[in-house]
């Protein structure tokens, strides 16, 4: 939401892969680093990567695990350590995607991010009725067609919001 202070967050449309009693996991989709995926396999010492895999962007998936990498990815592979997102998206967490990557066979449809968004139980429920965050339906489109500096509009968009409207302020009516 516009209201949102932290700067972790402000702005950002994070992808919910995990939810449970323990807390939640995401993935921030919209803030592309500064660093493509051959910089990656570079410091992975990946050779002969697939000069099309290379040019991928990395996104800042969020403040923790700077050091863990992640791919949100389409439903058509499946990988050593794979959690389903949704029916369309999964999120990989080993290496092997990675090498998929680079040897030109990997997904489809990938986005790789550095780091993640964490939540402790109940935490996340609480920024949801503080009125922090807007929640809408993870779509692929979204999540691996929509250019980054969009995603957070057209999240809203999706579901009629227009958020140059709303007010930073949040309440309870």
């Amino acid at each position: 939401m516009p209201g949102m202070a932290d700067p972790n967050f402000s702005t950002t449309v994070t992808l919910i892969c995990e939810h449970n009693e323990e807390g939640a996991l995401g993935i921030i989709i919209n803030r592309p680093l500064n660093l493509k995926l051959s910089g990656l396999f570079d410091q992975l010492a990946v050779t002969d990567a697939d000069p099309k895999a290379s040019e991928n962007p990395v996104v800042s998936g969020g403040p923790v695990g700077t050091e863990r990498g992640f791919v949100l990815h389409d439903k058509n592979h499946r990988f050593e350590n794979t959690l389903s997102v949704s029916e369309d998206i999964q999120l990989t967490f080993s290496r092997d995607v990675i090498d998929a990557m680079a040897e030109g066979h990997g997904p489809d449809k990938a986005l790789v991010a550095i780091g993640y968004a964490g939540w402790e139980a109940g935490q996340l429920e609480e920024e949801m009725l503080a009125n922090s965050w807007l929640s809408v339906a993870a779509t692929p489109e979204l999540v691996f067609d929509t250019p980054f500096e969009e995603r957070w509009n057209s999240a809203a968009r999706s579901l009629g919001v227009d958020m140059a409207s709303l007010s930073a302020d949040a309440g309870h009516a």
